[in-house]
């Protein structure tokens, strides 16, 4: 029994030096923010929300969000669906070279950012669409869609392989069975992916700093307030940034795994 609560004790030491270790950075930022002293220096200075002033009153950032909240969104809708395409049609087909059509599906995200930026900028200035929202947009898609994949093949898994027969036995057609059986299943992975698909593309700066031309995005407009200088302005930004990933990652996961918990299947 000791040695059953000494493991949980060490085992509980540890969780807890992992999330110091990744999440002690965003919470000094989030400290500095409130700083009154332009340097993040200790001690601290007096609790102030100048920073957050400036970064309200200031139109670029407001035009960066907005395009932000643009680009996250829109990606996430295609990235979704094609995720979406991918996942069933692996999950309801089988056919030659299939796993070769997998690899190439994933292989985004194994690529390095910087490759990955270099190669949609040459390839969309090839289609003339290279510096706009849209280019933010295809590019975090095809970056995002993966992850959209990879959550909603995982619902699909869990699903009866029979459910799909019965439902044209009993005179579906496959669009009725696609409506009324499958996407109603594949819902809380659907709202997931969506989440989680729009958190990474929010957060993506290499691809967006080669591709966006004068259309800034939050990442990107970040890097050019610290170029040169230290500006708090940053810690004030980037806790905005956070608090809409992590929500945005939360809302995934507890969607998903409650909708598990209540659907065993």
């Amino acid at each position: 029994m000791n040695r059953v609560r000494v493991s949980n004790w060490v085992f509980a030491a540890y969780v807890l030096a992992v999330f110091s270790f990744v999440f002690a950075p965003i919470l000094f930022s989030l400290v500095f923010s409130f700083n009154s002293q332009r340097f993040p220096t200790i001690p601290l200075g007096d609790f102030s929300t100048e920073w957050y002033a400036k970064i309200f009153a200031d139109p670029d950032v407001w035009e960066a969000a907005l395009n932000s909240l643009i680009v996250s969104a829109s990606a996430a809708v295609l990235a979704t669906f094609l995720g979406f395409c991918t996942a069933y049609s692996d999950y309801r087909y089988n056919f030659r070279f299939k796993g070769l059509y997998l690899a190439l599906i994933l292989l985004p995200p194994t690529i390095p950012l910087i490759i990955m930026a270099l190669a949609m900028l040459a390839w969309l200035s090839k289609l003339g669409l290279s510096g706009q929202l849209w280019s933010i947009i295809i590019a975090h898609s095809v970056l995002t869609a993966p992850f959209a994949m990879a959550v909603i093949r995982l619902r699909l898994n869990q699903m009866d392989p029979d459910l799909e027969s019965a439902a044209w036995n009993l005179g579906g057609s496959e669009w009725q069975t696609m409506r009324h059986v499958i996407l109603p299943f594949c819902r809380p992975a659907i709202v997931s992916a969506l989440c989680l698909a729009a958190a990474v593309s929010f957060d993506e700066f290499a691809v967006a700093w080669f591709v966006s031309g004068l259309n800034k995005t939050v990442p990107v407009i970040i890097l050019e307030i610290v170029q040169g200088n230290i500006d708090p302005q940053v810690n004030a930004i980037g806790t905005f940034v956070f608090l809409v990933s992590i929500t945005l990652i939360v809302l995934a996961q507890v969607f998903f795994i409650s909708r598990r918990v209540k659907d065993p299947r």
